[in-house]
């Protein structure tokens, strides 16, 4: 089935869904509905927090939130980011939607996928995503493409620069103004600001602690010379700092719109959420738990969770019962009184009974964690690890002493719980086409970028890095190397096109060929442009992704193009000096 007929029939099934499911549950009073603002940090583990006991940092505004909110003491996301985001968004496993990597196109949720942003923007909210999004980046997988209004930060799985690095706003590439977690926070600000007067959601995933390792100085200065406490094994104390001091910068942007919130007399009309994607990205501090982020043992999986609603949930509880990223979606149309009604079930349940106190019975359940052909199961007392081991939880938190001879009740229960859950997400992911083209020209947009994370090359290119995501290529050198991206165009007609390039004075001249299908561009590289490359300056400790480099736009004219699959490729028709040129993205902007 192709993207253009499966994206019709899910837009079918959403306005079927939509248009008569969400409403005010039958009974209750109108009233002015609560704004949403909920928080994503991108690699904070659970211990990375002053509220769950670390010695060596200090978040006091953070643990504000836990302090007049409330927090859930075992809450579970996925082992790595993209996953953790499908499910929040959707309620649903993240394998259901899709969602089975971090890169290469398998970050996208798919289209029929349904979204509490829009279930909120159908019932009369005005929606804003800030920061890190990591579900898709060519409509209608992009954020304006799943819910929200507006956007502003990068698609990516991470980024290479967090000092005015180049971002988007609604698809149209922009460049950012200082550092990223400072410069996302004001911009979710301002949307708050300005929609004051009616109810918001405000989506704020930062991308920090996640690497490369850049915070300013006023937040580093105080860790560089500290000297640590409660360190573990396999440690890397100069990585740790960091972390920390990006956790701290954290913490003085959730002080900021917290108090912006108080100062418009919004506080007590907003639900305020916050937790992390994943567990921390290197051996640190984090209650003696095992495993980081990747892994699905309880210290890859369990993050902090903290809602606050001033007034109306009482402050300073700790929900003890299980719970996770699946559930956030139920839980707030429940708490917004708002009727939604699926084809697809969530996975997920609602935890508005603990958190009114109104649960006089709660069940037991299983929580499934995955991951790279990994998968773990939790229940309140027990968690089962991918290799089959049983750990009783509640006496060994650090999984130490395997107990499934003790219960081998219990084992036998959550092995074949687990053989059972992977059959049902080997057909789900069987459903799914093997490769999803990458979409282009979709009619709700106007910019389509496609950039060298999600292209193939072939011949002497190389890609910057190894990890995709903030990569360009380069070594384009002969006539016979190429690059392409398989894609399907969604809306027939005139582009403009953009290459986003660096080449040096030495090698101007050469000449390429842009073609989609049938459709054919011709360009030159006639204006040098070859920065340096950036990052390691701003690095506290050397990175493992790609460096970056200020990459200059080039308009190639336009093209015309057909409706339907077909390849974007790239090739140089001639080459007088000794490369083509290093190239990050190329943008199409629809003309009619």
């Amino acid at each position: 089935m192709g993207i253009a007929v499966k994206y019709a029939k899910s837009c079918l099934h959403l306005f079927l869904c939509l248009s008569s499911l969400i409403a005010c549950k039958s009974g209750e009073k109108e009233k002015i509905r609560p704004n949403v603002l909920i928080i994503l940090t991108d690699d904070q583990g659970w211990g990375d927090l002053s509220f769950t006991g670390n010695p060596n940092l200090k978040t006091p505004n953070i643990d504000k939130l836990g302090v007049e909110g409330i927090s859930f003491d075992k809450f579970y996301v996925s082992p790595v980011c993209s996953p953790t985001r499908a499910e929040m968004l959707t309620g649903r496993y993240h394998l259901r939607g899709g969602v089975s990597g971090t890169s290469a196109g398998q970050e996208r949720l798919d289209l029929d996928e349904v979204t509490f942003a829009e279930v909120l923007k159908n019932s009369g909210y005005v929606t804003g995503a800030f920061g890190k999004w990591h579900n898709g980046m060519q409509y209608p997988y992009h954020p304006n493409g799943r819910g929200f209004d507006e956007f502003y930060g990068f698609c990516s799985g991470h980024w290479g620069d967090y000092f005015s690095p180049p971002l988007e706003h609604n698809g149209k590439p922009i460049q950012g103004e200082g550092f990223l977690a400072n410069d996302l926070t004001s911009k979710a600000m301002a949307f708050i600001e300005e929609n004051q007067e009616q109810p918001f959601l405000v989506y704020l995933p930062l991308n920090t602690p996640h690497s490369p390792m850049q915070v300013p100085d006023r937040w580093y200065d105080s860790f560089a010379n500290k000297e640590l406490d409660s360190l573990v094994n396999g440690e890397d104390q100069d990585f740790t700092k960091a972390a920390l001091a990006m956790c701290e910068n954290i913490d003085w942007n959730v002080g900021r719109i917290m108090d912006q919130l108080k100062s418009l007399n919004l506080e007590e009309n907003t639900i305020v959420i916050y937790f992390s994607d994943n567990g921390p990205n290197r051996f640190r501090w984090n209650g003696g738990m095992k495993g980081r982020k990747g892994s699905t043992d309880e210290g890859g999986v369990r993050s902090p969770f903290f809602m606050q609603w001033k007034g109306t949930i009482s402050g300073g509880e700790v929900i003890e019962e299980i719970s996770g990223a699946i559930d956030l979606f139920p839980t707030l149309i429940d708490m917004l009184g708002l009727a939604h009604k699926s084809a697809k079930p969530f996975d997920g349940i609602s935890l508005k009974p603990l958190i009114f106190k109104e649960a006089t019975n709660w069940d037991d359940r299983i929580i499934y964690r995955h991951w790279n052909n990994r998968t773990s199961l939790r229940t309140q007392n027990f968690l089962l690890d991918h290799e089959g081991a049983l750990f009783e939880m509640n006496e060994d938190p650090y999984q130490k002493n395997p107990v499934q001879h003790q219960y081998p009740e219990v084992s036998a229960k959550l092995i074949a719980a687990k053989t059972t859950w992977e059959k049902e997400m080997d057909e789900e992911q069987a459903n799914d086409p093997e490769f999803r083209p990458f979409t282009l020209g979709a009619s709700e947009a106007i910019y389509t970028q496609m950039p060298a994370r999600d292209g193939t090359a072939y011949g002497q290119i190389q890609r910057s890095n190894r990890f995709p995501n903030d990569s360009f290529f380069t070594n384009w050198v002969t006539l016979q190397d190429s690059i392409t991206w398989e894609v399907e165009v969604l809306t027939a007609g005139k582009y403009a096109v953009e290459l986003y390039y660096t080449c040096p004075q030495k090698d101007i001249g050469a000449t390429f060929r842009l073609q989609v299908g049938k459709n054919i561009l011709d360009g030159k590289v006639t204006l040098p442009h070859d920065p340096l490359l950036k990052g390691e300056e701003n690095d506290r400790v050397k990175r493992m992704e790609s460096y970056v480099k200020d990459f200059k736009a080039m308009s190639l004219g336009e093209i015309n193009l057909d409706k339907g699959e077909a390849t974007l490729s790239i090739k140089a028709l001639d080459i007088p000096g000794s490369q083509v040129m290093d190239l990050r993205l190329i943008v199409f902007t629809k003309r009619n």
